[in-house]
């Protein structure tokens, strides 16, 4: 591979991956009725708008769900697999394969979001206690608004014991279960691995 497929492999990967990531967080933070008003909800929104606003005006939502930014995060991956198939040289499969690579990436990803985002609000909340400051950071407030909706029913079911919050635990080990799951259901192999962002 010469160093102008590599390069832009590193560019497609980067700029897709960030740019899938924003669109996905937009969803997600839609389906969890996180403040709007955040000032980082108003920079997803700002940032995915310009892809998101033309789709929303042939793709209405319903009760809530984005439908429009769930099909630009497909296409965004449905480009960026083509694109990663193409620098890498390879030939590109059908459509149908593509749109299934692309789901199945998509939701990884969202997969991926929440595992990372838990972690985040565990260690700043860490933090924020140690620190002093009564007011949480923007970010973690979102974050917190993002992992509710996962972590209120596990919370639930498995109560804090001894002030210790084991529901991350049950989530880490279900989003473990859930990944293999997805891996042998659609028997991603390293190849696809290489062109799907958000494995």
């Amino acid at each position: 591979m010469d160093f102008m497929s590599s390069s832009g492999i590193t560019v497609v990967s980067t700029l897709g991956g960030i740019y899938l990531l924003m669109l996905l967080l937009r969803f997600l933070l839609q389906i969890a009725r996180a403040d709007f008003y955040n000032p980082l909800s108003q920079a997803i929104v700002r940032f995915t708008d310009p892809v998101v606003r033309p789709l929303r005006a042939l793709i209405p939502g319903y009760r809530g769900i984005d439908f429009a930014t769930l099909v630009a995060a497909l296409l965004v991956q449905v480009a960026a697999i083509y694109g990663l198939i193409a620098l890498y040289g390879a030939t590109s499969p059908p459509l149908s394969s593509l749109i299934t690579w692309a789901f199945v990436g998509n939701l990884l990803f969202v997969i991926n979001i929440y595992y990372y985002a838990i972690i985040g609000s565990i260690i700043m909340s860490f933090i924020m206690m140690f620190s002093g400051n009564p007011t949480p950071h923007p970010m973690l407030q979102l974050v917190w608004q993002l992992t509710e909706p996962v972590m209120g029913p596990i919370r639930s079911i498995v109560p804090p014991m001894g002030g210790l919050d084991f529901s991350p635990i049950v989530i880490f080990l279900g989003i473990q279960l859930l990944q293999k799951f997805i891996y042998t259901t659609f028997g991603i192999t390293t190849g696809m691995a290489a062109v799907i962002l958000g494995i």
